[in-house]
């Protein structure tokens, strides 16, 4: 059994309507924390020794 867009999951239908689209919500959930990321801190900078120009 080949998977394609044009197969019919009457399974899959029912839940859908059941419990709502969790797959779609999943999809915007990780869309919507990508566009929010905020890179960490490099904490690598807090065990370099400071530089001072003579």
């Amino acid at each position: 059994m080949t998977a394609t867009g044009a197969d019919h999951l009457p399974i899959y239908e029912s839940l859908v309507r059941e419990r709502g689209d969790v797959l779609a919500e999943v999809r915007q959930a990780v869309e919507l924390m990508q566009r929010q990321r905020i890179d960490p801190p490099d904490w690598r900078r807090l065990h370099q020794p400071e530089h001072h120009p003579e």
